[in-house]
């Protein structure tokens, strides 16, 4: 049998800064294994590049505690390993009076987290981000910034390659643990500590060690399309509108990315499938479990049943272009074309209450440790994140 002092499962962006952090304390002998041929191929490797700055989340959440410090860790990563790196900040925007509320709201929970962001004026708002449009005031954030979360997870792994402490054993599919034992179709490891950083698959890695119960998964389609070149410079930097802060998605906004491009999305429509990035591709078995648990939820949960109502009608683009026009003044439909770049949300549902889980959660007993919901903003929040779970549950 093969061992090895610490196995992590997944090569996404928390398994990675979760083994730089360890490897910084000196541990010496790391396994990553994840099912895909490469590293990052489902929702790090699809990631917006956003990092976030702590500006929706509720004030002591972990999503709050770890977000600017997260951010702030990446931006200096970024600038070390010579990555790509805007930062250009970030309008959030009124659509009506109504939101106002809301905005006034974000910009509470922003300054209690400890962002950097301010209550402008149309004027303000027309200097920084000249196409926006709002009604009366916006936020500007102006630790918001952009990455490209392919060149940083590259850079992560060729690091981890480059100490000599970690191996990676990519095509490897988790199985099962039995009796201290991790089970996988390229043979057994016995291993001091496992450490369960699947991604949207956290929920099935977790059962066999007895943690995950009372939860499961349902993934959400992130569809983007992207400006036409010629009107990508109509947008400096992001776009938001304000937020339904009781859901956790965003809504449709602009983003620039570090390549230039501009993405309008994502959509958060509820998926049949861990990977369903298709209209038919990514469906097995699971499909109708998965819409099993959708219509639970959608009887029993309102706030679910808002998304269920709002969100499927961005699949049509008439619905998609109004949402975008809504933040902007210049910007017609022939502007837009579709872009192949889709994600997977995979959002934990606590079975219990019926609720969606709005924080990161992670479970953990001497011998293993579930990152059990990664949600937004992980990959912003990773490198903080990492110290987090490594502080409290290794050290």
């Amino acid at each position: 049998m093969n061992t090895t002092e610490i196995m992590i499962c997944g090569a996404g962006i928390v398994g990675l800064t979760v083994a730089r952090e360890l490897i910084s304390r000196g541990y010496k002998n790391i396994l990553i294994i994840d099912k895909e041929p490469e590293i990052a191929k489902h929702a790090s490797g699809r990631n917006s590049g956003v990092l976030h700055a702590g500006i929706y989340y509720a004030p002591g959440s972990l999503r709050a505690v770890s977000c600017l410090s997260g951010n702030l860790r990446m931006k200096e990563y970024c600038r070390e390993k010579n990555l790509p790196l805007l930062e250009t900040g970030k309008v959030i925007v009124a659509r009506n009076e109504s939101e106002l509320t809301t905005l006034h709201e974000l910009h509470s929970r922003a300054t209690a987290n400890g962002a950097r962001v301010e209550i402008i004026d149309k004027q303000q708002l027309a200097e920084i981000e000249p196409n926006a449009k709002t009604t009366q005031e916006a936020l500007f954030s102006h630790y918001t910034a952009v990455v490209d979360p392919r060149a940083v997870m590259k850079s992560l792994y060729d690091d981890l390659k480059a100490s000599g402490k970690v191996t990676f054993m990519l095509g490897t599919k988790f199985i099962t643990a039995k009796y201290n034992t991790i089970v996988t179709d390229k043979g057994n490891f016995s291993c001091g500590l496992f450490i369960n950083a699947a991604g949207s698959y956290s929920d099935q890695v977790a059962r066999p060690f007895g943690f995950g119960e009372g939860y499961q998964l349902i993934p959400f389609k992130g569809i983007y399309k992207k400006l036409k070149k010629e009107k990508a410079h109509t947008i400096k930097g992001s776009i938001y509108p304000v937020p339904n802060i009781k859901n956790p998605f965003l809504g449709i906004h602009f983003t620039r990315g570090a390549s230039g491009d501009v993405y309008l999305g994502p959509t958060a429509i509820p998926a049949f499938g861990r990977e369903n990035y298709g209209i038919l591709s990514g469906l097995d078995k699971e499909a109708f479990d998965i819409m099993i648990r959708d219509a639970i939820l959608f009887f029993k949960n309102p706030k679910f049943r808002s998304v269920a109502f709002e969100e499927p009608r961005k699949y049509f683009f008439k619905c998609f272009f109004n949402d975008a026009k809504e933040l902007v003044h210049d910007l017609s439909p022939a502007d837009i074309e579709d872009s192949p770049k889709v994600g997977i949300r995979p959002q934990l549902v606590d079975l219990k209450r019926n609720e969606l889980v709005m924080d990161f959660l992670v479970e953990s007993d001497k011998k293993s440790i579930h990152v059990l919901n990664a949600i937004s903003p992980a990959f912003t929040s990773s490198m903080y994140f990492a110290e987090m779970i490594v502080e409290k549950y290794i050290h």
